[in-house]
């Protein structure tokens, strides 16, 4: 036979049949009085084992009958409210577990006024702390049937509330369910459960901190660690500043957090937490005990990662350097990093701020560690080091050699203290400033001092009147020097305008280009020399026809030409010159120019200077009326008689006040006119003297770029020559746009990209990019679509791959504006059909 029912369970029969079936509102309100009872609230009070029969096996049948008569006319069975108020309380005052998740069932099975009554109850239910009272219930140690499966349902429903209550009510949506206010009530109630947990502590009884560690690590994994962790961190910060115990309360939250939530939980202490003294109070030597945990402070966020800020990387390895059992993990991260620091793949595949990141990294793990520390791995620290250097100073992208120089200075010199210290010129900027003062850290409470006593005389500026300083005696010091003093001074003298003058030199500049040619080659005269190199750009334009007839020479003469003194600005003379040279005689000098740069025997720079000479020579070529161009300004000098008009625009000059320009100024002012006429004509027009000679510029590049010779290997170490190749052949491409062999060229470059369009050089495939950007630009649709579809077939899968899948940004980013250009081309081929 069954057991006969209990009172409870009959009482609480009796109830629910009463309360859906009458409509009576003073027998449902007497009804209600009855089970309250059970509650501890109603007199008499039913006892404790009544009490937690009902808790355990009534209470929520009891709330979804609540929750199903709830209507309008039925809270209107008694007025003032008296019928609601006593309804909510079930739900404010019984188990907290149970009364939450009936209240997520009902809201998500309601509609309309019920569903909005429900919603309200629940925000109410969060506002009055229910949330922390469930979970302290949670914390105590259970041993029920069943507590497993109902600590992972409100697990769900606790993290999961602003999504099932957004998707619910929609655009009525109330303030307290949205996730940036949930999470950080979530938080604040996380901050009381576990002060609970350190009362029962101290009070002597056992309390568990799993299911908030589970809440933690779930609601991190969502993503909301900005907003849990920005409430929790700190309060947990001021709570352990002073109390072991809550520090090991913290340690134990952060333990028991599942494997799948470490990396997010701790990567959310780490951006949150204010200085390594924060994070160590909050971890403990959890880097040391927990695999997972050790695997994400030492691997996940140095290596794999470029998220964390300076002061969050010096928080990071400040941790790891603060406790005698971590400090290993500290030497042992710095020799990864150098080693991730000097890998070539590395360089190569890492985009520029992950190698940014991986940099602050070693000079902020330098700075944590002493000299007997790194005393033992010197040689292991310094082997990584040189074979970093060596491959960051042979890329192409100057950031990256930049990189290579500052943290090998610093690498050296903390390493190998006693040696000679390695030395570098690199232009300073922002970045590197701030990587040389994370190499040499200040102590704390230091360096704000020396700051403030060093800036405020540099900063304060002085006032507008500086009275005379007062001596003892009251005398004012300026009249202690002496009356003579006032007789000495020449403030009252107008300066002599100087900015005409001219220097005096003894050798005259050359009047011929054939006397530039031998004054460059066999004079031994250094003035003569360099008023010669000043002089030729105007005289070769001055002079085509001479020019002609020593072209070649002349631009033998320059590409070989070393600097025999300091010459200001000799490099930019020298170029303009071999430029004014080749626009002069074009198609004889790009043959040389073209020829010369497979040749055996030249440098990387006179390479590089002869594809920057065909670049700026097919420019002006492309100009309309370029023989007419003048030298410019600050070319030649203004000493020299080759350029009178150079002096006329010499400020200060006597020529230089331009007395026609007054004079019309004036007549221009003082005279009336009715009509100003039509609008000026612009220049006229004139063919592109490039069009006839663009193929001497272009194809010769192209020819022999995949044979290396002894001291030139394109494919092989000289990648920044090779970059700059395929940066000038798009440059030629977008010069030779309308032109005849505009076609051809086109197709060649396209199949020049395709053959290297894999090449491990991030600034060869900028390059490369370029190039595909510039046919586009250049070609006519028309043209594109007859000469070269199944290139740009495709060139578009390639395009698409590098814009997703590229690490160098700046690779992504040509990419897809190459990418933006072909979808122009096929709208503009195809437009949309009609509807």
């Amino acid at each position: 036979m069954e057991p006969a029912p209990s009172e409870v369970r009959l009482a609480v029969r009796e109830a629910i049949h009463a309360l859906s079936s009458s409509e009576d509102g003073g027998h449902i309100f007497c009804t209600l009085e009855s089970l309250k009872r059970y509650l501890g609230e109603m007199e008499p009070p039913a006892l404790p084992r009544e009490k937690e029969e009902f808790a355990s096996a009534h209470f929520s049948p009891v709330l979804r009958c609540l929750a199903s008569r709830l209507s309008p006319a039925w809270l209107e069975l008694l007025p003032h409210g008296r019928l609601e108020e006593l309804w909510a309380s079930f739900f404010l005052e019984g188990p907290a577990d149970q009364a939450f998740l009936v209240l997520m069932e009902t809201i998500e099975g309601a509609a309309g006024f019920r569903l909005m009554k429900m919603a309200r109850l629940l925000a109410r239910f969060l506002r009055e702390g229910r949330l922390a009272v469930l979970m302290e219930a949670q914390c105590r140690q259970q041993t029920q049937p069943g507590f497993i499966l109902l600590r992972e349902t409100l697990l769900g429903k606790v993290v999961a509330l602003p999504d099932h209550l957004g998707n619910r009510l929609q655009q009525e949506n109330l303030a307290e369910f949205f996730p940036q206010n949930y999470f950080r009530l979530l938080g604040e109630e996380v901050v009381r459960v576990l002060q609970a947990v350190v009362d029962s502590l101290q009070g002597g009884l056992d309390s568990s901190v799993s299911f908030v560690s589970q809440v933690l690590g779930k609601a991190c994994v969502h993503g909301r660690q900005q907003e849990i962790l920005g409430v929790l961190v700190p309060r947990l910060a001021a709570l352990t500043q002073g109390s072991y115990l809550h520090q090991r309360v913290c340690w134990r939250l952060v333990e028991q957090v599942p494997d799948r939530a470490m990396e997010a939980v701790l990567t959310g202490l780490v951006e949150a937490a204010l200085g390594p003294e924060v994070l160590s109070r909050l971890l403990g030597n959890l880097v040391v005990k927990n695999k997972k945990a050790q695997f994400v402070m030492t691997q996940k966020l140095l290596f794999l990662q470029s998220r964390l800020t300076t002061p969050m990387l010096q928080s990071l390895l400040g941790h790891l350097a603060m406790d005698s059992q971590r400090r290993p993990l500290l030497l042992q991260v710095l020799k990864e990093l150098l080693e991730t620091w000097g890998s070539s793949s590395a360089i190569r595949h890492t985009p520029l701020p992950q190698q940014r990141h991986v940099s602050k990294a070693v000079l902020i793990c330098l700075a944590q560690l002493g000299e007997p520390e790194l005393r033992d791995s010197r040689d292991e620290l310094l082997a990584s080091m040189m074979a970093g250097v060596k491959c960051r100073l042979d890329s192409s992208l100057p950031p990256v050699r930049r990189l290579g120089m500052i943290v090998a200075e610093v690498v050296s010199a903390r390493i190998h203290p006693e040696g000679p210290p390695l030395k570098f010129q690199y232009e300073e900027d922002e970045l590197s400033l701030e990587l040389l003062a994370l190499a040499s850290p200040q102590p704390a409470g230091d360096g704000a001092s020396e700051a403030g006593t060093s800036l405020v005389p540099a900063t304060a500026e002085p006032p507008a009147e500086t009275p005379a300083e007062i001596v003892d005696g009251g005398v004012p010091q300026a009249q202690l020097a002496g009356s003579d003093s006032d007789l000495d001074s020449d403030d009252e003298f107008v300066p002599y305008d100087m900015s005409g003058d001219r220097e005096l030199k003894s050798s005259k500049a050359p009047a011929y280009v054939r006397d530039c040619v031998e004054a460059l080659t066999t004079s031994e005269d250094i003035e003569r020399w360099e008023a010669a190199l000043r002089a030729l750009e105007g005289l070769v334009y001055r002079s085509p026809t001479a020019t002609r007839e020593v072209s070649v020479e002349l631009a033998k003469v320059l590409l070989h030409l070393e600097e025999k003194t300091c010459v200001v600005g000799f490099a930019g003379l020298r170029q303009r010159a071999l430029v004014a040279v080749t626009v002069t005689d074009p198609a004889p000098v790009a043959d040389y120019l073209t020829s010369q740069f497979y040749a055996l025997n030249y440098s990387l720079r006179q390479r590089m200077d002869i594809l920057d000479v065909l670049t700026l020579a097919a420019q002006e070529l492309s100009r309309p009326g370029c023989l007419g161009r003048t030298p410019q300004p600050g070319s030649p000098s203004p000493n020299t008689p080759c350029l009178p008009e150079a002096a006329v625009s010499q400020p200060g000059s006597a020529v230089a006040s331009d007395w026609r320009v007054v004079v019309e100024e004036r007549i221009r002012s003082k005279t009336q006119r009715l009509s100003k006429g039509g609008p000026r004509q612009g220049p006229a027009g004139s063919p592109s003297r490039f069009n006839s000679v663009a193929g001497h510029f272009f194809f010769p590049l192209l020819q022999r770029f995949d044979r290396p010779l002894v001291t030139f290997d394109l494919l092989g170490e000289d990648q920044l020559v090779l970059g700059r190749l395929a940066h000038t052949l798009g440059a030629l491409m977008c010069l030779a746009v309308n032109t005849t062999v505009a076609v051809a060229m086109g197709k060649a470059l396209l199949e020049f990209v395709w053959a290297l369009r894999f090449h491990i050089d991030a600034y060869v495939r900028q390059g490369l990019l370029s190039a595909v950007s510039s046919v586009l630009l250049s070609l006519p649709a028309a043209r594109l679509l007859e000469d070269l579809m199944d290139e740009l077939l495709e060139a578009r899968s390639w395009l698409a791959d590098v814009a997703e899948k590229d690490p160098d940004e700046d690779c992504r980013t040509l990419a897809l504006r190459a990418l933006l250009l072909l979808q122009r081309l096929k709208n503009r081929l195809l437009p949309p059909a009609s509807p």
